[in-house]
């Protein structure tokens, strides 16, 4: 259970941080404590369904963060849409054409209730942070004060860091992102298909869905050479050099 020195020492340690642990030099397994919930993830937005995650605990939220990147679908697209908070008590009781796709993976990665809150100036949401427990239930208001507040603290880390985010934003050859790869492959993707950015994206998404892939890992084979996209969409996808080379 969270104290109020929890939540204290985490909105104390909060800065930026640009080492293994990302943009956030705080733990999250304290965090997620001190907000009475089973995990936290924290991902920025670039726009174009594109997201970064840039800190989490172990396991069903990290893995959470990643399906929803994957399958383009779920409380964190919504929330980086529309800029308010998707507040999910049970997510049995979600209608299944809302997250048709998302619904059965969390309910297997044992989600059962989900919180997303944005990281926003205004109508401009710089990302989100969510939170899930393993029990359905409402979060106490106590308990969405203390998130809004670390929201809050969220958002002063991500325009201090600044730099460091519009280097994301345009980061299509850059490294030091775990998801950079997406935005390469997005565009050779793009100019092998002779499709948009944004198709290609779901070309990719498509891809590592039905292989049972994190998009990342199918990225980097684009990235990679050692896969290719027909200019044809309902072509198969083949490996690079057996009759179509990247870009």
């Amino acid at each position: 259970m969270g104290t109020d020195s929890d939540l204290a020492a985490v909105l104390q340690s909060l800065h930026p941080s640009y080492g293994d642990t990302g943009l956030i030099g705080a733990d999250p397994k304290l965090c997620a404590q001190a907000l009475r919930v089973d995990g936290v993830a924290v991902s920025v937005t670039a726009g174009s369904g594109l997201s970064e995650l840039l800190w989490s605990t172990a396991g069903a939220s990290a893995w959470l963060e990643d399906l929803q990147f994957t399958l383009g679908q779920g409380p964190a697209l919504e929330v980086a849409a529309s800029c308010r908070s998707v507040l999910v008590a049970d997510l049995s009781r979600v209608s299944a054409d809302r997250w048709p796709v998302l619904l059965p993976e969390a309910t297997a990665l044992g989600v059962g209730a989900i919180f997303c809150l944005p990281l926003a100036i205004g109508s401009a949401c710089l990302g989100t942070m969510t939170l899930q427990r393993t029990a359905a239930g409402p979060l106490p208001d106590a308990g969405l004060t203390d998130a809004r507040l670390v929201a809050n603290a969220l958002i002063s880390i991500l325009l201090e860091s600044g730099p460091q985010r519009e280097a994301f934003a345009n980061a299509a050859d850059s490294s030091a992102f775990y998801r950079a790869a997406v935005h390469q492959a997005s565009g050779m993707v793009s100019v092998q298909a002779g499709i948009s950015l944004a198709q290609a994206l779901l070309r990719l998404r498509a891809h590592a869905y039905r292989h049972g892939r994190p998009v990342v890992e199918v990225a980097e084979d684009v990235v990679a050479r050692r896969l290719a996209f027909h200019n044809d969409e309902n072509g198969p996808d083949i490996p690079a050099g057996e009759g179509t080379e990247g870009p």
